[in-house]
């Protein structure tokens, strides 16, 4: 099986004749192009292929007539570090330079104004057959960089890292990026290179260093960015001050500007150059690091890994206010790690990662965070299994494949992998740990340590892995319901949507779908005997803080003879819509086209008022451990369950808790579960029944199982009320198997019992 997922693609965003018309006048500038929603990165004026890297559209230059190439042999282009010039191995500063006779300098000045031009416009090479273009950035990673192996090898992934980080410098919106990444994918030290690239050709500026502790971030100075600085050549570097391997400050002097062709073979007294003035240095680990100072760069190494009390969100609002004047961005934030386990501070870069999504931004243009998050999987950096064109080899190869070392790849990293990940599945903290480390999706990345859980959690890691296997599959589509034409309480249809706030697995077919029944002048579900839908409604459209919790509706089948999965959730909506009014729309619209009914908290009851207002009071069901003449007159009017009854929360959560131990993760019988909502399944993984309303998914989900088997909590009038002291199960999920940890252990039966006796008092 061939592997799929692309990091890029090529998008068409701009007309044909705009693209042709200002190329050929050349006037297409380096920067964010408002009118076609690209970001420019070229600096000729000219464009070619415009890619799209994580929803970000990214112009590059237009491929050139002559590209260089080490080889006409297919097979022998790529890339190839450039020798040093003999010529210059004497000369270390500028100073010795001056020395040296004019018919010397005169040799030289094409070499010099060429290498200038590739530091700022990039540089194309044919790679294997395929012209291949890198930014002036990963040029000077490639050819004028020093790291620990020697001089780093090209790798398609850091290509696109480069084309991505480019963009972000090129658009005044951003701050920079938040990158996520795997172990050892060459992040410090690509960071630690272009430090050192801007920093000289800078002046009266500084240029700031954070890691995970203070001592990291001193490690990556001393070891990465003092050894890049000292390697490069004498007309990209200029005079530092101080010690020439300094321990906490990088300074330097002159010259004030770059060299170009024309400084050079200027004659002037060098003592008397203005000096650049710019620093390179690091600070401890802290909320505060560089509070209050200007920043051209600021390199935020491991920041995923962050443990408390110091929080890398709390850093960056601190942080980010030292790269702007006013409104205007004037600096920029490079920012990778890997990510922790939650609960040791990877939430807060969770958080923030999240935040940085460039599909969701503010009337400014700009993500919550000001960041640009990329995720590059591990399979396209994976240190072993990167062929010597720079390339993943993802499978098996068919013929003979070698690294960039000459060692020969006989096996493909997805399997390499996947035998990784098997040979842990006994131990699930080990296994996650190696899942954040080598992420092959945002899901690894951020996955949690195991701990004592309310629920299984052994199942559920078991289905978000079996998920995020068919991620490339169509189990889900995601897009919003609408009334047909528009005209209310007609029928309602469903718009597939990239954009949607709907996520679904199954809708039924045309001839049960909006099966309203009509009775009397009330709307009734017709759909009742196949499912049933759960809602966490929420009252007040804005917050103060603007972070109140989110609406949520999950739709779950049950046992019927029509044609439809059992016992399966098909509908995740978690969502909170700009006014209330639209979640109650949306939550009707599903409600008509699936013709089931809903089960929802009343302690929030404007949307059961809403369905009511509207007619479909009968589409909301009763709590169904009161028969109708005990219930409250509000109940009565418009239906749904408490959440402040103990015994509810009970309930609840021993309905999710059973409905995981049935139809979660790997089965009896071998196959896996058909609950395909990640979002909700992490959810579960935090259950936490002393603060329900952190868990939005959970209490609707739990409200639909209920919903659907409403039958274990009718109150039985006849049964001898017995005292109960009954306590949810707890599992253990540390060693091989979770294993269940309060006093009492449930089987199916005792469950079964439990709801019914809980329910009927």
């Amino acid at each position: 099986m061939s592997y799929e997922q692309t990091l890029y693609k090529i998008v068409q965003p701009i007309k044909l004749t705009t693209l042709k018309r200002l190329n050929k006048s050349k006037k297409w500038e380096y920067g964010y192009n408002k009118e076609n929603d690209v970001v420019v990165i070229s600096k000729t004026g000219m464009i070619g292929d415009v890619i799209e890297i994580q929803g970000l559209q990214i112009a590059l230059p237009k491929q050139p007539n002559n590209i260089y190439s080490v080889s006409d042999d297919i097979l022998k282009q790529k890339w190839k570090q450039f020798p040093a010039n003999p010529d210059f191995k004497k000369i270390k500063t500028v100073f010795d330079w001056q020395t040296y006779p004019d018919d010397f300098k005169q040799k030289h000045y094409s070499y010099i104004d060429e290498e200038f031009r590739r530091r700022e416009e990039g540089f194309w090479f044919m790679n294997k057959g395929e012209p291949t273009y890198i930014t002036g950035t990963h040029y000077m990673y490639l050819q004028w960089s020093k790291i620990d192996v020697g001089a780093p090898d090209f790798r398609e992934a850091n290509r696109l890292f480069y084309i991505f980080w480019e963009a972000c410098k090129a658009d005044k919106r951003s701050y920079g990026m938040c990158y996520l990444k795997n172990r050892r994918s060459g992040f410090s030290f690509m960071s630690s290179s272009e430090t050192v690239n801007l920093a000289t050709l800078a002046s009266d500026s500084r240029f700031g260093i954070l890691s995970k502790t203070g001592a990291d971030a001193k490690k990556m100075f001393t070891d990465k960015v003092v050894p890049i600085s000292l390697n490069y050549p004498f007309f990209f570097k200029p005079i530092q001050d101080g010690m020439d391997r300094p321990k906490s400050e990088l300074a330097y002097r002159v010259p004030a500007k770059k060299f170009t062709r024309k400084k050079i073979r200027e004659r002037e007294e060098m003592d008397d150059v203005e000096g650049l003035d710019t620093t390179i240095d690091w600070k401890n680990t802290g909320d505060n690091s560089y509070d209050g100072e200007k920043l051209n760069l600021l390199v935020h190494d491991e920041s995923g890994k962050w443990e408390r009390p110091d929080n890398i969100k709390n850093n960056w609002r601190v942080t980010k206010t030292c790269l702007r004047l006013g409104s205007r961005i004037v600096g920029k934030c490079m920012m990778g790690s890997t990510s922790n386990a939650l609960d040791k501070g990877g939430d807060n870069f969770k958080n923030l990662y999240n935040d940085s999504d460039v599909t969701k931004r503010n009337r400014n243009g700009q993500t919550k965070s000001g960041l640009y998050s990329l995720f590059i999987p591990m399979e396209w950096n994976y240190e072993g299994f990167i062929d010597e064109f720079g390339r993943p080899v993802f499978s098996d190869p068919q013929q003979q494949t070698f690294d960039p070392q000459g060692i020969e790849i006989d096996q493909g990293v997805i399997d390499h992998w996947d035998n990784e990940v098997e040979g842990l599945k006994e131990d699930q903290d080990a296994l996650n740990e190696f899942y954040r480390q080598f992420p092959r999706t945002e899901e690894h990345a951020f996955r949690d340590e195991t701990k004592n859980s309310l629920f299984n959690l052994i199942k559920i890691y078991e289905q978000i892995d079996y998920n995020e296997g068919n991620r490339n599959s169509s189990v889900t589509t995601i897009g919003n319901f609408q009334w047909l034409n528009g005209k209310k309480d007609t029928l309602v249809t469903f718009n597939p949507d990239p954009n949607g706030r709907f996520k679904v697995s199954w809708v039924p077919g045309n001839k049960l779908q909006n099966n309203v029944i009509l009775k009397n002048g009330v709307k009734y579900p017709g759909n009742e005997h196949m499912g049933a839908f759960g809602c966490d409604s929420y009252d007040i459209s804005g917050t103060v803080d603007k972070r109140g919790s989110k609406g949520a509706l999950h739709g779950l089948t049950k046992f019927s003879m029509e044609d439809a999965p059992a016992n399966t959730f098909f509908l995740e909506y978690i969502a909170r819509p700009q006014t209330a009014e639209i979640f109650f729309e949306d939550v009707l619209m599903a409600l008509v086209f699936y013709g089931m009914p809903i089960l929802a908290e009343n302690n929030k009851p404007r949307l059961l008022y809403y369905l009511r207002r509207r007619g479909y009071r009968a589409f909301s069901m009763n709590r169904p451990d009161k028969v109708w003449n005990k219930l409250s007159t509000a109940e009565k009017e418009v239906g749904g369950i408490p959440n402040s009854s103990e015994d509810i929360k009970q309930a609840h959560a021993a309905a999710i808790e059973m409905y995981i131990n049935d139809h979660v993760g790997l089965l009896e019988d071998g196959t896996y579960g058909t609950m395909y909502f990640n979002e909700t399944l992490n959810d579960w993984s935090k259950f936490n029944i002393n603060r329900r309303t952190r868990h939005d998914a959970s209490i609707s989900s739990g409200l639909a199982i209920m919903a659907c088997n409403r039958h274990l909590y009718r109150p039985n009038p006849k049964q001898k009320r017995e005292p109960l002291n009954i306590t949810i199960s707890k599992y253990n999920n540390t060693g091989f198997s979770s294993k269940i940890i309060n006093n009492k252990i449930w089987d199916k039966n005792t469950l079964y019992i439990f709801h019914h006796k809980l329910l009927a008092i």
